[in-house]
């Protein structure tokens, strides 16, 4: 079976060319499950709960996030009512929402979907090691194919969670930092991995940014206005083959679409 995993979506531009493109992907790719990061997709800055209807009625099945989850205070009563919106597992207990899904996936296979956050340069979370693990210890292990975005800044912390996880999921891919990393690769066990997914967005900015805006703050120091650039639209994925039987991924690879 085939998971379509795609990267950190970054304001309109990023929705729009999800919307233009996600059917024929899913059909050309034969996927059986489609995630989606999207603590990006309103103007840069967390996520409504009108764009993530709209994200399902596109055809993403289940939707991840990260740090940005709380930018929108609409999205927290969302968070407990729509369950295929994660957020990172290891925020303290009692907030809102839930940092796993389990879904169905076209094939009829279930999937467990988890979130974690890094802890390196992020906001303070409880450890992300001990969670997953904790998570993995109350998960049926009927469930074999499971699929985990952690989103860290650190590309150190990234690389020792796929180690940490190596043979109890099928895929561990990074978000966060909105640069496409070259290091797909399957670990030993059989767990897909990559650094970051990168960012599915404007690309002609500084990680989804206006350029001038962010160049300016770099050069003077000063607060700015951050504005989502509008060009460069880039989709930015990864296609995880997986043995729906063991949960191990038999193949991983980048998946791009450049808007022209």
């Amino acid at each position: 079976m085939n998971l379509l995993f795609i990267g950190d979506i970054f304001a309109s531009s990023g929705r729009g060319i999800v919307a233009d493109h996600l059917q024929d992907i899913v059909g050309a790719e034969r996927i059986d499950l489609v995630i989606a990061n999207v603590e990006n997709s309103a103007g840069g800055f967390g996520v409504t709960p009108q764009i993530a209807e709209e994200f399902l009625a596109m055809g993403v099945e289940v939707m991840t996030s990260g740090n940005h989850i709380w930018d929108k205070r609409e999205i927290y009563d969302y968070l407990d009512r729509q369950p295929r919106l994660i957020r990172p597992a290891n925020y303290a207990a009692g907030l809102p929402g839930t940092g796993l899904c389990i879904v169905k996936a076209r094939n009829g296979v279930q999937v467990a979907v988890m979130n974690i956050q890094g802890r390196s340069h992020m906001p303070p979370t409880d450890c992300p090691f001990r969670k997953s693990d904790e998570m993995l210890e109350a998960l049926d292990p009927a469930i074999k194919v499971r699929f985990v975005d952690f989103h860290a800044e650190l590309t150190s912390e990234k690389m020792a969670m796929g180690w940490h996880l190596a043979g109890r999921v099928s895929a561990v891919v990074g978000t966060h930092t909105h640069i496409p990393t070259a290091d797909t690769r399957i670990l030993e066990g059989g767990t897909a991995y990559q650094t970051d997914c990168g960012m599915t967005g404007p690309y002609d900015s500084v990680i989804g940014v206006d350029k001038a805006v962010i160049l300016r703050k770099f050069k003077t120091s000063l607060p700015v206005r951050m504005e989502a650039s509008k060009s460069g639209i880039e989709l930015h994925a990864v296609i995880v083959e997986v043995d729906p039987e063991s949960g191990r991924a038999l193949d991983a690879r980048r998946y791009t679409l450049i808007e022209k």
